[in-house]
């Protein structure tokens, strides 16, 4: 695996025994590494995360074939508190915060339900607060009235109390302004940076994901159609026209862009 923080082989994902989400995904995170997979709505994005965060159990699914490593350990359908353990946490699509603790009270739970004290709760806090200053000013605010932008700050410094090794971030963009978007993704450049921490990040937003990720993964129906690094990405014509909104050539017709979307093959 050479070094690899996650490695994730040749993984199906099986939905009420019947219905498969994911097929044949293959995947790596290297250390202090940035990783975005891309695509559409029903590509497979979340329940690729939710395989390797241990939550697909809530929705009655299961890896049924292939497997998930972090630094070495077979963690595929593993509870989540036994995968947040070995160092992997999510910060979800929705449902992020407590809504009614207050800003401290939320960052104080993920020390407490893995038993940590007092002390370590405050020396953790203190550190977020500088990554996330804002939060700090709100300490004392009930999470159910801070703004959508500071609640996804709060979801991901509730994350960082973990001591993760490897944040999973999804759909951090949605619902968001542009403006406050931007500022998270350089807060996210700022954490891999400043606590060597690698970040697989699931985003509908080309642009935006592209902008920090230093490789990226396009998926499909299900399957990794593409991938390779920024570079690569941005100067495929696929992903220009599909997921970065470049057109080329002469404007086609809605008939014609769909049957292309059908028939078009993801060469290297």
């Amino acid at each position: 695996m050479n070094g690899e923080t996650l490695h994730v082989e040749k993984v199906e994902v099986v939905y009420k025994r019947v219905i498969t989400a994911v097929q044949g995904v293959t995947l790596s995170v290297a250390p202090r590494q940035i990783v975005a997979i891309l695509g559409n709505n029903g590509a497979g994005k979340t329940t690729m995360l939710r395989a390797i965060s241990g939550f697909l159990g809530l929705d009655d699914a299961r890896v049924t074939e292939g497997s998930i490593s972090f630094a070495g350990a077979r963690i595929e359908n593993r509870a989540p508190y036994q995968i947040a353990a070995h160092g992997v946490v999510l910060v979800p699509e929705r449902e992020k915060v407590f809504p009614n603790l207050t800003v401290s009270e939320n960052l104080a739970v993920p020390v407490s339900r893995r038993g940590g004290s007092t002390e370590r709760t405050l020396s953790r806090g203190d550190h977020v607060y500088e990554l996330f200053p804002r939060l700090a000013e709100l300490r004392q605010r009930v999470a159910g009235l801070l703004s959508g932008g500071e609640r996804q700050m709060l979801a991901i410094a509730a994350a960082l109390m973990c001591q993760p090794r490897l944040l999973l971030v999804d759909e951090l963009s949605l619902g968001l302004a542009p403006v406050i978007v931007r500022d998270l993704m350089r807060r996210l450049l700022a954490i891999r940076d400043e606590l060597g921490i690698a970040i697989l990040l699931v985003e509908q937003s080309a642009p935006i994901a592209l902008a920090i990720a230093d490789y990226a993964y396009v998926m499909e129906n299900g399957r990794i159609v593409l991938d390779g690094d920024r570079d690569r990405l941005k100067s495929h014509r696929d992903v220009q026209e599909f997921y970065l909104g470049q057109a080329s050539g002469e404007r086609r017709s809605y008939r014609l862009v769909k049957q292309y979307r059908r028939s078009r093959r993801w060469y290297g």
